[in-house]
């Protein structure tokens, strides 16, 4: 299984949302092609209701540890209850890669 599938997996397994963006973002870094180590996250649960970013990107962290321990070295997480999402409803443009040339 693919680093991605493990990620919506264990997204979709513990968040349940009712949206879910991912993106590898790794070919926009100083990274072998193919890599699977820089992820965006754009995900819209019901049980992000009533807790604070740090609370969601916790859970999300969490659930992701064996991705985290292994070989993401970045995740941006995006995370809305489903009214905040309902005024926004796109996924955020990601800033260019700072970290070195290709």
């Amino acid at each position: 299984m693919t680093i991605e599938k493990s990620i919506v997996s264990k997204i979709e397994e513990g968040i349940a949302p009712e949206y879910l963006d991912i993106k590898n973002e790794s070919d926009g870094h100083n990274v072998a092609p193919g890599s699977e180590t820089h992820f965006k996250l754009t995900i819209v649960s019901e049980s992000f209701i009533g807790r604070s970013q740090v609370q969601r990107h916790q859970k999300v962290y969490q659930l992701l540890a064996d991705e985290l321990a292994g070989g993401v070295h970045a995740l941006a997480l995006h995370t809305y209850s489903p009214q905040e999402w309902q005024s926004l409803e796109q996924v955020p443009d990601s800033p260019n890669c700072l970290g070195g040339e290709k």
